[in-house]
């Protein structure tokens, strides 16, 4: 009998839900698998860009380095561009930062955030 792994997208869940969730997170790394569910959640299916922003934002400036809800803050930055076709001045500036950071040391901030900016950059038409 052969098992099949199966990848879902995370729901969005209530603002109050995921507030609680990262900040839960940003106090103790060992909350940030279901933080990222929840980040990966609004970043997909929520309708407010700006608390997505907001968020990802608050991580990318509050997390600390080797964190990877650093890298996932820009790939969800890439999910927001792709929905919405707009991000504020200040995601492409934590974006194009964690992306560089990436680059120059993956154990500070894992390739998603390269990811992220790669989608940007598309769908943003920022070439």
């Amino acid at each position: 009998m052969h098992s099949h792994l199966r990848f879902e997208n995370p729901p969005a869940l209530t603002h109050e839900v995921v507030v609680e969730t990262l900040e839960r997170a940003l106090r103790d790394r060992s909350q940030e698998g279901e933080a990222a569910s929840a980040l990966v959640g609004s970043a997909l299916n929520d309708d407010d860009r700006e608390f997505i922003e907001h968020w990802c934002l608050q991580v990318g400036a509050r997390a600390v380095s080797g964190s990877s809800l650093l890298g996932l803050a820009g790939l969800c930055l890439g999910h927001a561009a792709r929905r919405f076709g707009r991000l504020s001045d200040e995601a492409l500036a934590l974006a194009e930062s964690l992306a560089a950071r990436a680059e120059a040391e993956p154990r500070d901030v894992d390739g998603r955030a390269l990811d992220g900016y790669d989608d940007i950059r598309s769908f943003l038409h920022l070439w």
